[in-house]
């Protein structure tokens, strides 16, 4: 008798363990968490060379606004420059350009053009990751003619001056950057002979360009 009992418990501890065994069997093994690989950072360090397309207008300044003379017209060039991204996001950089075009103006018989200019700038932004406002600022220089049309006779000049604005890059790729950017230029005046007076320029250039990082 004691062998049935003991045969039947055994019988009914398997019925029940087998059950529980199978359940365990049918649970996934656990596994790991697939890694999620962060996304680069990016980071406006680097050297960078682009174009520009815009326009500019201002003041013959002196005789020649006396004459009506304040060119106005498209400008087109190019610029290099160089960014360095501090860990705090501040962007200090340095950026040269020279730009051609037609300012220009023609009134009483004169006619004021600048042929080119250029300007060596400082710039400082804070980058928000691929958005970087900035403000620039620094030298400008251009080559300045002014013609009296009844005789033929021209003038021009060397002028020199200073340049600030400010403006917002931003990049489409790690190396495509696009910019839209404001300056204000100041070239001062110099003598002309064509007109026997003193005549400068100061301008309002609006521009739009396009930038590859290296």
């Amino acid at each position: 008798m004691k062998k049935i009992i003991s045969s039947g418990v055994a019988v009914a501890a398997l019925l029940v363990a087998v059950p529980a065994f199978a359940a365990d069997l049918a649970k996934p093994y656990p596994t790991k968490a697939p890694m999620v690989v962060a996304e680069p950072v990016f980071s406006w360090t680097g050297f960078y060379i682009g174009g520009n397309l815009g326009g500019a207008w201002g003041s013959g300044n002196a005789a020649a606004s006396n004459l009506g003379l304040d060119p106005d017209g498209f400008v087109g060039g190019g610029q290099v420059g160089v960014n360095y991204q501090f860990d705090n996001n501040v962007v200090i950089g340095i950026e040269a350009d020279l730009q051609g075009g037609d300012v220009s103006a023609s009134r009483w018989g004169y006619e004021s053009k600048m042929d080119y200019f250029g300007t060596v700038r400082g710039r400082i932004g804070y980058a928000f990751d691929h958005i970087l406002p900035y403000f620039t600022g620094g030298f400008a220089y251009g080559h300045s003619k002014l013609t009296d049309q009844l005789t033929g006779f021209s003038d021009s000049q060397n002028l020199t001056g200073w340049t600030v604005g400010g403006g917002v890059e931003y990049a489409l790729t790690n190396n495509w950057t696009v910019k839209a950017e404001y300056l204000y230029m100041d070239l001062g005046d110099d003598y002309y002979n064509s007109i026997g007076a003193n005549a400068g320029l100061t301008a309002n250039i609006v521009r739009a360009g396009v930038n590859y990082k290296f």
